[in-house]
């Protein structure tokens, strides 16, 4: 009985430090995930992130110093959005234009830039620039979609 409720508890403990279960609020990433849908994203650093993955990061802190969450979106300050372009990548200034005002040519290493899938309902990387990677929780593995 002992030995099950260790391997139970070390179970948990993995899980917790290596999965998160993050609750969709708002309309940034429709169609691929709805309000009240629940995901589960493993918990990664930037390295392990690619172009087209669905990540969930930490609201930038400009944008939680002006709104006490994410406008439209978010829970507990995280945004769940699609990552466009990661370190080395050009600079996508064609669809984040506030980049523009950036030197650089190619994303900088430790940045990464997300966009919502429904942009009129998305603050994401065209309002705030660049993702720094200390804010990247975690890559989504597997939506849950909510129980209709």
């Amino acid at each position: 009985m002992a030995v099950v409720l260790v391997a139970a508890a070390a179970g948990l403990l993995w899980a917790r430090r290596h999965l998160m279960l993050v609750s969709v609020v708002g309309r940034s990433m429709e169609p691929t995930l709805r309000p009240g849908d629940r995901v589960l994203a493993r918990r990664v650093p930037l390295g392990e992130v690619r172009a087209g993955d669905v990540v969930v990061v930490v609201a930038p802190a400009a944008m939680t110093a002006g709104h006490p969450t994410p406008p439209g979106d978010g829970e507990r300050g995280l945004l769940i959005k699609r990552a466009y372009a990661v370190p080395g990548d050009p600079v996508p200034v064609d669809r984040v234009p506030l980049l523009r005002q950036r030197p650089e040519r190619e994303v900088p290493p430790g940045h990464l830039v997300v966009l919502g899938d429904n942009p009129p309902f998305s603050y994401d990387s065209r309002e705030c620039g660049y993702i720094p990677e200390r804010d990247v929780l975690g890559v989504v593995v597997r939506p849950r979609l909510r129980e209709d």
